[in-house]
């Protein structure tokens, strides 16, 4: 049963036509994951880790210091910058974020936020986009709806599902239900199920 991450699952439900099947092909021949090649996993874990032990915002810069390849030393301050005005004057409180599977057609998708926080007392689960492309509302939609539809259970009640655009310090919640994205969803994967054995 293939199984992709989220991330990939939004880079193909947001390709058409070739560049759609080239994504798929892409995903399933690449050498399977290794940390040491995930370019932004220190940056990642960083986070997270000031966050589980209450740390102050001053922190975040602390990465900085943690790496010594130079495109992380280049591409991390904008990132820590996108972080530290995100954070502002915000409180937080840690909680543990949930990741479950979504299954359909034989394709599993990993949802796997990486923040769980109650701002100002607020629960959000947090997924970080780190990428330089711009994040279309497309991709919000998809990546809330999966996270609301696989982790709202697990969560607590009235937890918001949102999306944060590290570079550019924004975070992003749904507004209102897409009627038709669980279809939608269902034939990407039904898509990528009947594709993966021909790639």
């Amino acid at each position: 049963m293939p199984k992709i991450s989220l991330t990939d699952f939004v880079d193909v439900v947001s390709a058409s036509g070739t560049p759609k099947a080239t994504k798929v092909s892409q995903i399933k021949n690449r050498r399977p994951y290794q940390p040491a090649f995930d370019f932004y996993k220190p940056i990642r874990d960083h986070i997270t880790e000031i966050h589980q032990n209450n740390r102050p915002k001053v922190t975040v810069r602390d990465v900085l210091r943690k790496v010594n390849d130079p495109k992380k030393l280049a591409g991390y301050p904008a990132l820590v910058d996108g972080y530290t005005r995100w954070w502002g004057r915000k409180s937080f409180t840690w909680f543990n974020p949930p990741d479950d599977l979504f299954s359909l057609h034989g394709v599993d998708v990993s949802v796997n936020p990486e923040l769980g926080l109650k701002i100002n007392g607020q629960p959000h689960l947090i997924k970080i986009y780190f990428k330089a492309d711009p994040l279309s509302k497309n991709k919000i939609d998809i990546i809330t709806h999966l996270m609301e539809t696989c982790l709202s259970g697990q969560c607590p009640s009235g937890t918001i599902m949102s999306v944060l655009d590290l570079r550019r310090a924004r975070q992003f919640s749904p507004t209102v239900p897409i009627a038709t994205l669980d279809a939608i969803l269902g034939a990407e994967l039904a898509y990528i199920a009947a594709l993966w054995s021909n790639v």
